[in-house]
Formats: structure tokens, sequence, C-alpha cells
């Protein structure tokens, strides 16, 4: 499945989703946005051939947020809404993206701004080339963060700093936002898909089921209290306790070899 704007390939249970409009430093289109990543990341999930997922752009920039040339189309598409199909969230599939029971990387190659910075904070782990660069510039179209970065940078990041990046719409480099926590390794450039691919491998060969858990449990504990943790912990335990990959690895263990997880 192919949309314009977009590449999907895959390989050895890793998915490689290329953002790819080069010349506008992959700037997302509507359509881009409302199908073409919505079908996308469906396919994804509905693959169980897919372990992994891995984020990138084309080119120089990783994503430079919406495509202005499509916002004052949106001003006038969205003057024609009904008051209930103004409030319908927008960047849903940044909700796919964070639904997703497959360990998300982003392999951060160069400009994020806008809803680019908010798919990075959506992903999982983040490895920045240290030709990034991040900018929330939003605020200088005269717009609030979307995709649900007002929700994940300030878990991430805390509030000050967020409301600073936000406020502000200040542009940072990789090494400043490796020092802040917005993303958790930079690497030469050149070197950017190798580590990106080479953690994506290990990734890969891990037990599916238990990687999907795992992401659930951790989104949970953002907004669960301590009790409320502990009982989806042992929800997810039990529930791995019945698996065949649980099996796995414990004979694998006892026999000192290499364990093949087939999720199941």
């Amino acid at each position: 499945m192919e949309f314009e704007g977009l590449e999907l390939e895959k390989s050895e249970g890793i998915a490689v989703l290329t953002l790819n409009r080069p010349a506008k430093l992959n700037a997302i289109t509507v359509e881009m946005g409302a199908v073409g990543l919505s079908k996308l990341l469906r396919e994804i999930q509905e693959d169980d051939d897919i372990r992994v997922l891995v984020i990138t752009g084309a080119g120089r920039g990783f994503c430079a947020g919406a495509d202005v040339n499509t916002l004052a189309s949106l001003t006038q598409l969205t003057s024609n809404l009904r008051r209930q199909e103004k409030l319908q969230a927008v960047g849903t599939f940044a909700l796919q993206l964070y639904d997703l029971e497959k360990p998300v990387i982003a392999a951060i190659n160069g400009v994020a701004a806008g809803a680019g910075v908010s798919i990075a904070l959506v992903s999982d782990i983040r490895i920045a080339s240290e030709n990034a660069r991040f900018g929330m510039v939003f605020v200088s179209r005269g717009l609030i963060p979307d995709c649900g970065a007002t929700f994940l940078m300030p878990r991430l990041l805390g509030t000050g700093k967020s409301f600073e990046l936000m406020y502000t719409g200040d542009i940072i480099d990789a090494k400043e936002a490796k020092r802040i926590g917005l993303v958790d390794k930079v690497v030469p450039h050149d070197r950017l898909m190798d580590e990106t691919m080479s953690l994506a491998k290990r990734l890969a060969k891990a037990p599916p089921l238990t990687l999907a858990q795992i992401r659930r449990a951790v989104h949970s504990g953002l907004l669960n209290n301590l009790e409320q943790q502990l009982y989806f912990e042992s929800y997810a335990q039990n529930f791995l306790f019945g698996t065949e990959d649980f099996r796995e690895g414990v004979s694998s263990f006892l026999e000192k070899r290499e364990p093949r997880f087939k999720g199941r």
C-alpha cells in the first residue's frame, strides 16, 4: 500500500516508514495525515510479521510539520464545518501511533518542527542525527501544539521546559535536545540508520507479546496511581505466563541457548 509522501518498507520483522517529501522537508499534507498515515499504521498493526516500527524522513528533514501551503485551504475548510465537526480530534494518526502494540523508534535525520516533534514525542525511543533540529513552531502560526504534543511533552520534559519551547517556538539543536531529554541518543549523521536498525533488529528478536505489554504498561503508568499500576502489571504478567514465548524464555535460559520467540 503506497500513498503520496509516504514510503513503507518491510524486512526482517522491521517496518521502516519514511516521510518522503524531501523538497518540502517532509511537511505533512492533509491527505498524508488524515488518510495515508492512518491506513499505513493500521496495516502495520495488523501485520504479525512486523515486530518493530522505525520512522524517519527522506533528505535533509525529518518532518517540518504541517505543509504551510495547506493551512490557507484549511481555514476555508474549517469555516464551513458545523460546531461538532470542528471539535473532532486533530491528528488522530498520533493516537494510532500511541496505541500501536509494537515498539516505535524515531530516527530523526534533520529538522523536526511542529507535528514533526509530535511524531518524535509519541515514539518510544528517539535517536537523532547530529544534524537534527527541533522547534515547536505552532505559536508562530497562531496555533497551539497538536498531535498529542501538549499531553506528551510535559510528561517527558516537565511543564517549565515544555512551556518555554511552546511559548517561544525556539529552535534547539540535537545536543540541547539530548540534554533536556527530548531525544535519547545523538549519533553522527552517517551512522543514524545503522544505529537505529541495530536497535530495531535487537527488538525484533524479543518476544512481541511482552513488548506490547511493556508499551501498554508504561502508557498506563503515566495516568495510574501505584495501586492501579500494580493491578495492571499483575494482569499483564498473568497473561504472559500463559504464552509459548514465556516457556521458550525459560527453556532457552536453562538450556543456555538463544531464545526463538514466535509471538505466541
